[in-house]
C-alpha cells in the first residue's frame, strides 16, 4: 500500500470517536451482514449506490477496497458501486482522491470515462458510472449501501440484495464552482473513508475474535 494511503488509514482509524453512536450502529450492522456472508459463502460483495454514481458511491467503493486490504480481509471482500442513472465519475471526485494520495489512470475514451484508482503498486479498483444492476456488478447476495437520500427514497427495494441499508452523505455537488469546492469534496471523501474504516475495523476485529 502506498505509504501516504496507509498513513491516512491509520489517521482515519484514530478518528473513529468522531463518528456518532447512531451511525456506528448502522456501520456495525453492515459489518455483521458482511460477516454472515463470509461465513455462508467465504466471500462478501458490497455495492455502494447513489443516484448518478459520480461522487459519494465511488468514494465508498474506493474506501471499501482500501480498508479491506488495510485490515487484511481484501481476499474475501469485493467492493462495487452503481446508480439509478448513468452519468460519469465527476472530475472533482477524481481530484479529491488524487489529493489524498491515490493514483488515477484513465482507461477509456468518451463521456463516461473508466478509471483505475490505485492505492498500491499491486492493488487498485476500477471506477466509472453504471447502473447498480449492471452486469459487471454482483446480481444476488450482495450488501447494498445507499449513499444518498434520493437513491434511498427512490429505490426502497434492491433486487438481489441480501442486506440493504442507508448511510446518506451530503452531496458535494452543491459546492461546484464555488470557493469551497475543493474543501467540500475532500471533506466528503474523508468522511466516507472514516466510516468505512470503522466498519472494516469492526469486521476484522470480530473475525479475529471468532
Amino acid at each position: 500500500m502506498f505509504p501516504k494511503i496507509e498513513s491516512l488509514c491509520r489517521k482515519l482509524e484514530s478518528e473513529r470517536d468522531s463518528i456518532s453512536e447512531e451511525r456506528k450502529l448502522i456501520l456495525k450492522s453492515i459489518a455483521k451482514a458482511l460477516d454472515i456472508e463470509l461465513k455462508n459463502k467465504g466471500k462478501a460483495d458490497l455495492i455502494y449506490i447513489c443516484t448518478h454514481n459520480s461522487r459519494r458511491s465511488h468514494f465508498g467503493q474506493i474506501w471499501a477496497s482500501v480498508t479491506s486490504e488495510f485490515y487484511g480481509v481484501s481476499s474475501c471482500i469485493n467492493a462495487f458501486s452503481g446508480g439509478s442513472e448513468v452519468t460519469a465519475l465527476h472530475p472533482h471526485s477524481i481530484k479529491a482522491v488524487e489529493s489524498l494520495g491515490f493514483e488515477v489512470f484513465s482507461k477509456s475514451k468518451g463521456e463516461n470515462l473508466h478509471y483505475e484508482v490505485k492505492f498500491s503498486d499491486e492493488s487498485s479498483t476500477f471506477c466509472y458510472s453504471k447502473l447498480y444492476d449492471d452486469k459487471r456488478n454482483p446480481q444476488k447476495n450482495f450488501i447494498a449501501i445507499m449513499t444518498c437520500s434520493q437513491a434511498d427514497e427512490n429505490c426502497p427495494f434492491i433486487p438481489g440484495a441480501a442486506f440493504r441499508t442507508s448511510t446518506p452523505y451530503g452531496d458535494p455537488k452543491i459546492y461546484d464552482n464555488t470557493k469551497l469546492e475543493k474543501e467540500k469534496y475532500l471533506e466528503r471523501a474523508l468522511e466516507i473513508g472514516r466510516e468505512v474504516c470503522f466498519m472494516m475495523f469492526w469486521l476484522a476485529s470480530k473475525k479475529d475474535n471468532a
